[in-house]
C-alpha cells in the first residue's frame, strides 16, 4: 500500500513589529524584525503583510478635517447614516456604488474589489490631532513587487509578496482575510484537466491560492489589538510564477448576481 508523502506548512507572525509611519521601509522592517526573532528567510518563503502597514508606509492617511463633501456624498450619508466626510472619501475611491444600507456603502473598488466602505477604516489608526482614516494602497500590485525587489536585493532571495485585508463576503457573515496585491506566486491556480482519485478530470476546479494564504495568515494577525501585521508562511506547496491580485477577480460579465 502506497503512502503519499507528508506535507507540512507553517505559519510565523513575526512578533513586536514596530509601529508604522508615512515613509518607512517595509521591506527593512521585516528584516529586522525576522532577525529580532532569530528567523531568516529562505527561497520559497511567503511574507503576508497586512494592507494597513502598507497604506500607512504610503501615507494614504487623510484628515477628515480637509475634506469637503459634495451634494451625492450628502444624499448617501443621509440615507447610509455615516459621516458625509467618509462617504465623500468613499466615492473617490469607487468605480461604482452597488448598494447603500444603513451604516453600509458597498462598492465596486477603483482595484476592481467589491467592498464595504471602499476598504476605508479607522481601527489601528493612531490619533493625531485631527480625526483620520486610513485608504487602501495605490496600487497594492507595485506595492508587493516593490517589497519584493527590495528583500531581493537585501537577501539575494526569491520571496512571495501578498498584501491582504479582511473582506466580507455575499451570502456569508464575517470576514476573511484576502488577497489585494500578490506577487510572486499565483492567485489562482487552475486545476482543470488534472484527475481525481478516481482518474476523472477536474472540469471546473479554479483554486484561490491567495486568497486561501491570506485567510490563513490572517489568524495569526487577529484583527484587534494584536500588533502582528507580518506573517511569514514556509512550504507552500505550489510553483511560483509572475502574477497580481486582478487575477482572482470574477469579471463583471460573468457576474451572476449583480
Amino acid at each position: 500500500m502506497s503512502h503519499s508523502p507528508l506535507v507540512t506548512l507553517s505559519l510565523t507572525a513575526l512578533p513586536a513589529f514596530p509601529l508604522v509611519e508615512a515613509g518607512d521601509d517595509l521591506a527593512a522592517l521585516i528584516l529586522s524584525s525576522l532577525s529580532a526573532a532569530s528567523l531568516s528567510l529562505t527561497t520559497g518563503d511567503v511574507l503576508v503583510i497586512a494592507q494597513k502597514v502598507v497604506s500607512k508606509a504610503e501615507g494614504r492617511r487623510v484628515a477628515l478635517k480637509g475634506v469637503v463633501p459634495s451634494e451625492r456624498a450628502m444624499t448617501l450619508a443621509r440615507e447610509a447614516g455615516k459621516d458625509p466626510r467618509v462617504v465623500e472619501l468613499v466615492l473617490s475611491e469607487a468605480s461604482e456604488v452597488m448598494r447603500v444600507r444603513p451604516g453600509v456603502i458597498i462598492v465596486r473598488h477603483r482595484l476592481g474589489l467589491v467592498l464595504a466602505n471602499a476598504g476605508i477604516d479607522q481601527s489601528n489608526v493612531a490619533p493625531m490631532g485631527d480625526e483620520q482614516v486610513l485608504l487602501l494602497p495605490l496600487d497594492p500590485d507595485h506595492s508587493c513587487r516593490e517589497i519584493q525587489d527590495r528583500l531581493r536585493a537585501a537577501t539575494g532571495l526569491d520571496v512571495a509578496v501578498l498584501i491582504i485585508d479582511s473582506i466580507g463576503r455575499a451570502w456569508r457573515t464575517g470576514t476573511v482575510g484576502t488577497a489585494i496585491g500578490v506577487a510572486g506566486l499565483p492567485g489562482l491556480v487552475d486545476l482543470r484537466g488534472q484527475a481525481d482519485l478516481y482518474g476523472r478530470p477536474l472540469m471546473t476546479s479554479e483554486l484561490g491560492l491567495a486568497d486561501e494564504v491570506a485567510s490563513a495568515a490572517s489568524l495569526l494577525m487577529g484583527q484587534a489589538a494584536e500588533g502582528r501585521p507580518v506573517v511569514l508562511v514556509r512550504g507552500l506547496p505550489y510553483d511560483r510564477r509572475p502574477a497580481e491580485a486582478a487575477e482572482l477577480l470574477r469579471p463583471q460579465s460573468l457576474d451572476l448576481f449583480n
